[in-house]
């Protein structure tokens, strides 16, 4: 039963004695994205980063190493971020990219809803890949080609990281509606697959009150009972949470007391994140996470787990 000590601990902070025992975690990231090499600058300027450069970034934050998301779909500048780049940089770079996610665009192969896309999956599972993301194609979540992409996923056991985006020009990822629905509907059709939310869109429904014109931003303020991203994780096993990003981290730090509660209650379905795009990037919540472990906010148990734990779980079996 949880836990009357862990909440009087939330409530008073570590003693000095207790705060003595705090080892900070090496964490996991589990939403890389880099170069081999410097290519040129996307559309807004950034440039995805190299490895020694994440390395010197990684160094800072606490983060032993990251997980490799490559982008296939045209919608994203897909070339810079390759599967075969993926795999090579897992290894040449070992201790800063540790593992990597395959990548596949839904119309590949035959351009057709019942492409056999397992060809690819499990081509690229034998080569080491541990799941697929972050897919960004931008198709409405129950177009048949996501269906099927959806179906060879849960046939292959690969987990699928996914960004939330609009439908039509200007935006990138897979569309649903305002609290979306159709993506309860895949939960319900695919429940062996685990599905990994990303971007505002699915972290901007965290609170109750939330309009619809807000899912593309951060919002801020407290954080209202009813939430939609709430009721997914709770009500479905197979709906987890990348907490990368301004997304990810505002979705937890906008409300600190929510936001402990919420690493509580799904310790065991959140990974950490940076989503680094560009040098400049920073990262909140690393710290966030290691001060609030530290001041008894969260339990030693949940801060191991989110920052670390999951991911290794997740990925190594």
């Amino acid at each position: 039963m949880r836990k009357p000590a862990r909440r009087k601990n939330r409530k008073r902070g570590l003693s000095e004695k207790e705060r003595m025992i705090f080892v900070a975690v090496q964490k996991i990231d589990l939403h890389a994205h880099v170069v081999p090499e410097p290519g040129y600058a996307r559309a807004n300027g950034d440039r995805f980063v190299t490895p020694q450069q994440i390395r010197k970034m990684y160094d800072a934050w606490g983060i032993e190493k990251g997980v490799q998301l490559p982008i296939s779909s045209p919608e994203y500048e897909c070339d810079q971020l390759s599967n075969r780049d993926a795999e090579h940089l897992v290894r040449d770079w070992p201790d800063t990219v540790g593992w990597w996610f395959c990548n596949l665009d839904p119309r590949w192969g035959t351009n057709l809803p019942d492409c056999d896309l397992s060809h690819y999956l499990l081509y690229f599972k034998e080569h080491g890949a541990k799941g697929v993301g972050e897919v960004t194609t931008n198709l409405p979540i129950d177009d048949p080609y996501m269906q099927n992409l959806f179906y060879h996923c849960e046939q292959c056991e690969m987990p699928l990281l996914f960004h939330t985006g609009s439908r039509g020009g200007g935006d990138y990822g897979i569309v649903d509606d305002f609290h979306m629905p159709q993506l309860e509907r895949v939960l319900q059709k695919f429940p062996r697959l685990r599905l990994i939310g990303h971007s505002q869109k699915w972290w901007a429904e965290m609170s109750g009150d939330c309009a619809e014109e807000q899912r593309n931003d951060y919002p801020s303020g407290k954080v209202v009972p009813g939430g939609r991203t709430v009721e997914l994780l709770r009500n479905y096993p197979n709906m987890y949470g990348d907490l990368s990003a301004g997304s990810g981290g505002n979705a937890v730090m906008r409300d600190p007391e929510f936001g402990y509660r919420f690493l509580e209650e799904f310790q065991d379905k959140l990974y950490f994140g940076t989503d680094i795009c560009d040098a400049s990037n920073v990262m909140e919540l690393s710290h966030w996470l290691d001060d609030a472990a530290k001041r008894g906010n969260i339990s030693q148990t949940v801060y191991r787990k989110i920052c670390r734990e999951n991911a290794l779980r997740l990925l190594q079996g």
